[in-house]
C-alpha cells in the first residue's frame, strides 16, 4: 500500500449534501451486436469521490463516455440535478458542467500546451484576433496549480507520455466543471506527479465538485474515494461506501472470484549474455544545441532472464528501449551486442531482423493502427514473411491472429473486430501479441500492464514468465515498483539520463530504488552484475 496517498478529509463534506448530481438509470449500449453495458445505474454526489471499477472490458470507459457526450446512441435515462439530459455532443455535456479526462490521450501534437487546453475556447480580442498572451497566462496559472513545470508554448508532441496526461488534467480543469471524470489518470504519472494529483482532487471534492474515479490501482481507490461501484460483464454488481469494503472484497467483485498473488516461478537464468549495452548514450536537438538524453549506460541481459529498469518520469527508461530498437530520435552511441556480436541498429526494420521486439508505452500512436482489424495489427510485422508470391495470405495472417487471441485471452468479437473499439487493456494484448508472433529473442516491454485490472495484470504476469522459462531475454520498463520488484531478476535504476544502480532482486526494495531514483542522489551503491 502507497504512503503517499493522502487518506479521506472531505467525508463531512459529502454526508451533509449527499445529493446526486448526476445519475445514470437502465444504461444499455451495444456494440455490432456485443452488449458493453446491460441496464447498468451508477450515481454522482456533489462532493464526493465515486470510483468505478472492474475489469477490461466491463464496461467503465463505455458508460464514461456516454455520460460525457461522446456516445450517442444507447438506451435508458442520463440525469442531471434530477433532470432528464441528453447530450448530442461532448460540447453538450461541457456546457451541463461535465469533463472528462479519457484514459487515451486526445491533444493535438502539433499544438502548443496552451492552444490545447483552449482549444475551441481560444481568447480573443474584440471577437475578431487570438489574445495569444491571454491564453498563455491563463495556462500558465493552470500549470502552476497543479505543480506542473512546464512552458505552455512547448509543442505537445515532445512531451513524454505523462507528461500529456498532466496537459489533460489541466485542460479538463480549465472548463470548471461540476462532474470530473477521470479514467485512469495515474496511469502515465510518476508517484510525485500522483501525490500532486491527489491533492489536486481532495481541493475540487471540498470545492463541491463531483469526481469519478476510474482506476486499476486498488491502493489508491481504497484511499481516495467515498463510495466504489463495481462493473462486471457490462453489469452493475454493486455500489458502497468504502467504509464497508476491502481490498479482496473489491478484487472478489471485480473478477468473480478471490484473486491470489501470482506466485513467481523459482528461477536461475544463467549462460552467456543475449543482449549486451555498453556505454549507450543519447542526445536530442535543443533551442540551443544538444541536451544529453541518455550517457553511459551499461547492462546485460541472460537467456530467460527479466531486467527491470526503474526510475522517475523522464529518468529515461524509454529511451534505453526506445534507442536499442532504434527508434529513438537524436545522436545515439555506444555499443551493443546480441549474442555477443557487435550489432548496428539504425531502425526498427533493423531490430526486428536481428529478433528484438519493442511493445512501447503509448499503444494508440505507436503501437496499433486503431481503424484496422486484430488480424491486420498482429500479422503487420509478418506480412510480407508469411506472403505467398508476393500476394497477402489472408488465411496465414487470420490464424496468426487468432492464436495471439487465444494465448493472450484478448475479449473481443473476433479477430476481425476494429482493434478501435476494444477495451484498453485488449489493445495492450494485441500489441503484445503482435510482437511475440514474430518470434523474437529480446523482448522489450515499456509499461507493459498500464491501463490493464488486476485480472489481465496475472495474466501478462504469467506469460512473462512462461515467455522467460522458455529462455527469451526480457527487458520490463514499469512505473510501479511492487511490479518491478515481482518480475525482475535485476533492477536497472535510471536518475536524469544517468544508471545510478543495477542491484539483484534480493537487494532490492522500494526505499532502496527510490533512494537511486532521486534526482541528483548520490547514494549510488555498488552495481551488481
Amino acid at each position: 500500500m502507497r504512503d503517499d496517498i493522502p487518506t479521506s478529509s472531505h467525508q463531512a463534506f459529502v454526508a451533509a449534501d449527499g445529493r446526486a448530481i448526476l445519475t445514470a438509470e437502465a444504461i444499455s449500449k451495444s456494440f455490432g451486436g456485443i452488449a458493453a453495458l446491460k441496464e447498468v445505474r451508477f450515481d454522482l454526489r456533489a462532493g464526493e469521490i465515486h470510483a468505478l471499477m472492474g475489469e477490461n472490458g466491463a464496461g467503465k470507459s463505455t458508460l464514461m463516455k456516454i455520460l460525457s457526450g461522446v456516445y450517442t446512441d444507447y438506451d435508458g435515462t442520463v440525469r442531471v440535478d434530477g433532470g432528464p439530459v441528453y447530450f448530442s455532443n461532448v460540447r453538450d455535456a461541457e456546457a451541463a458542467g461535465i469533463a472528462i479526462i479519457h484514459q487515451e490521450l486526445n491533444l493535438v501534437p502539433e499544438l502548443s500546451i496552451a492552444d490545447n487546453i483552449f482549444l475551441g475556447r481560444e481568447r480573443v480580442i474584440a471577437g475578431l484576433f487570438l489574445d495569444r498572451k491571454a491564453s498563455l497566462h491563463a495556462a500558465r496559472l493552470l500549470l502552476n496549480r497543479l505543480g506542473i513545470e512546464l512552458d505552455p508554448e512547448a509543442r505537445v508532441s515532445q512531451l513524454r507520455v505523462g507528461e500529456q496526461q498532466l496537459v489533460e488534467i489541466a485542460k479538463a480543469l480549465s472548463l470548471q466543471a461540476r462532474i470530473l471524470i477521470m479514467d485512469e489518470p495515474t496511469s502515465a504519472l510518476s508517484p510525485g506527479e500522483c501525490q500532486r494529483l491527489f491533492k489536486i482532487m481532495r481541493q475540487l471534492a471540498g470545492d463541491g465538485v463531483g469526481i469519478v474515479y476510474i482506476s486499476h490501482r486498488i491502493d489508491e481507490v481504497m484511499h481516495l474515494s467515498d463510495r466504489i461501484t463495481v462493473f462486471r460483464d457490462g453489469k452493475h454488481v454493486w455500489t458502497r461506501p468504502i467504509a464497508d469494503l476491502d481490498e479482496d472484497a473489491v478484487i472478489a467483485a471485480m473478477v468473480g472470484r478471490n484473486l491470489l498473488d501470482v506466485e513467481r516461478p523459482g528461477r536461475s537464468p544463467g549462460g552467456e549474455a543475449v543482449l549486451s549495452v555498453k556505454d549507450l548514450s543519447l542526445s536530442t536537438a535543443a533551442r540551443h544545441g544538444w541536451r544529453d538524453v541518455l550517457k553511459g549506460v551499461s547492462f546485460d541481459v541472460r537467456a530467460g532472464e527479466i531486467l527491470g529498469i526503474g526510475g522517475l518520469l523522464g529518468a529515461g527508461r524509454t529511451e534505453i528501449l526506445e534507442t536499442i530498437f532504434g527508434s529513438s530520435e537524436g545522436r545515439r552511441g555506444g555499443e551493443i551486442r546480441l549474442n555477443g556480436v557487435p550489432v548496428d541498429i539504425r531502425s526498427p526494420l533493423d531490430a526486428r531482423r536481428l529478433g528484438i521486439a519493442l511493445v512501447t508505452e503509448d499503444r494508440k500512436t505507436k503501437g496499433l493502427h486503431l481503424h484496422d482489424s486484430i488480424t491486420d495489427n498482429v500479422a503487420l510485422p509478418l506480412v510480407n514473411r508469411i506472403a505467398r508470391f508476393g500476394l497477402r495470405s489472408f488465411d496465414a495472417e487470420s490464424s496468426l491472429a487468432r492464436k495471439a487471441v487465444e494465448m493472450l485471452g484478448v475479449r473481443c468479437g473476433g479477430t476481425d473486430q476494429q482493434t478501435g473499439t476494444l477495451s484498453g487493456g485488449n489493445q495492450q494484448k494485441v500489441v503484445i501479441g503482435k510482437w511475440l508472433a514474430t518470434g523474437p529473442r529480446v523482448l522489450l516491454l515499456d509499461e507493459p500492464t498500464r491501463g490493464i485490472d488486476v485480472g489481465a495484470k496475472r495474466e501478462i504476469y504469467d506469460l512473462i514468465f512462461k515467455l522467460a522459462g522458455e529462455g527469451l531475454a526480457i527487458v520490463v520498463v514499469s512505473s510501479e515498483l511492487p511490479e518491478l520488484l515481482h518480475l525482475a531478476d535485476r533492477i536497472l535504476v535510471m536518475a536524469e539520463g544517468r544508471q545510478t544502480g543495477l542491484i539483484s532482486r534480493e537487494e532490492a526494495s522500494e526505499e532502496r530504488i527510490m533512494q537511486l531514483a532521486a534526482p541528483r542522489g548520490s547514494a549510488r551503491g555498488k552495481a551488481v552484475a
